[in-house]
């Protein structure tokens, strides 16, 4: 893979340092497979790029695939110590009273927030989903209010929640993107959490209950995620995989059955590793080229990205991929660690794949009194 770098004065060509060459040659990229599902999304997990899709920007009821965005909205209150997972909540009527899946917790008994989670994400319990809202807001309503806060600073733009479990109602709706988002989201904020989409059953009051994501069993390569279902909404799955350093992530609404959803989505998850591939360009704190900085204390600054910076493309066809770095003709200190001061333009065969920002690896302060005039004069002559 080819690195040019452009600026306003000069261009230089370099080479990638080390680049593990795919000698494979590209193969086409066939249709997605036909799935019975009113809307699904298939998205690479590392980059967020669309794989395949069905009408993902359309609403739909979203049954208990809602529990991700409650599941998220209390891993963000742990990772804030608002809560902690020994909590003790107790169990009102509401929540024993709350209709569909439950866990089987009993009204005014304790409960550990651990135990309500698990029994939330494994047993898909409405009623443990309730239980964690009130904890947590006081009032489901309110703890909707928060989900529906969360939503829009994840960018989920086509989302409303009105509860915390998707039992119906015509106000709560949400869309195979904005799911395939929120899951994303969810693996890479919180994998120690993520770890328990991929427990195949659980026991609590003497209840053992299966895990209803059957892929868990079929396919080694899935982990997670979440089931639904209403008559409104039909059979959903939310369902995650992990294969060679690729994660996908796969949303079927809408399916007339369990077996198509399950069947629907496996087929989606099979396309996305056999047709694409996920590439590590860079690594965080590496440096991609050197910036040189006139009136600084050193010539040149190291610029890298901040981020593990990875591509999605057509598997095969990382020979062809090429990136061109934007650079000012002209950069002057001082320089702060982080400070962006280039574009890196990274395209397949003429299309744009990601545009990301080089920043400074390290600070760089003005020089001496001798060094500023030193660059100042040969600046007349640039």
């Amino acid at each position: 893979m080819a690195l040019r770098i452009r600026s306003s004065l000069i261009s230089l060509i370099l080479l990638m340092a080390s680049a593990v060459v795919n000698a494979a040659v590209m193969m086409p990229v066939p249709a997605p497979p036909i799935v019975g599902a009113k809307s699904f999304m298939l998205m690479d997990g590392s980059t967020g790029v669309e794989l395949a899709s069905l009408e993902p920007d359309k609403r739909q009821a979203p049954a208990s695939l809602t529990k991700l965005m409650t599941a998220y909205a209390i891993f963000r209150a742990l990772s804030e110590d608002q809560v902690s997972l020994e909590d003790q909540v107790t169990v009102s009527e509401k929540a024993w009273r709350t209709q569909g899946s439950r866990m089987f917790i009993e009204v005014g008994s304790r409960v550990s927030v651990q135990e309500l989670l698990l029994g939330m994400i494994v047993q898909s319990g409405n009623d443990a989903s309730v239980a964690l809202a009130e904890h947590l807001a006081g009032t489901e309503a309110v703890f909707a209010a928060i989900m529906n806060q969360y939503a829009v600073q994840l960018g989920m733009t086509s989302t409303n929640f009105t509860n915390a479990t998707g039992l119906p109602n015509e106000d709560h709706y949400s869309t195979a993107r904005d799911l395939a988002i929120l899951a994303k989201r969810i693996i890479s904020e919180f994998p120690d959490y993520y770890e328990w989409y991929s427990i195949r059953e659980y026991e609590y009051n003497n209840i053992k209950q299966p895990n209803r994501n059957n892929l868990l069993w079929r396919d080694d390569s899935v982990d997670g995620m979440k089931t639904g279902r209403t008559e409104d909404a039909g059979y959903c799955l939310v369902s995650s995989a992990s294969r060679d350093g690729m994660r996908v992530i796969s949303v079927v609404l809408g399916t007339a059955s369990a077996k198509a959803r399950v069947d629907g989505s496996q087929a989606l998850i099979n396309y996305g590793f056999r047709f694409f591939e996920t590439r590590l360009l860079y690594r965080a704190g590496e440096t991609v080229a050197r910036a040189k900085i006139w009136k600084s204390e050193k010539e040149f600054t190291p610029l890298g990205v901040i981020q593990d910076l990875y591509i999605t493309i057509p598997r095969g066809s990382f020979d062809d991929v090429e990136s061109v770095l934007n650079m000012p003709a002209v950069l002057m200190a001082p320089v702060a660690h982080g400070q962006p001061l280039a574009e890196l333009q990274v395209s397949l065969n003429g299309n744009s794949l990601v545009n990301e920002p080089l920043r400074a690896l390290e600070e760089n302060p003005s020089g001496s009194l001798w060094q500023r005039t030193r660059d100042g004069v040969e600046l007349w002559f640039e």
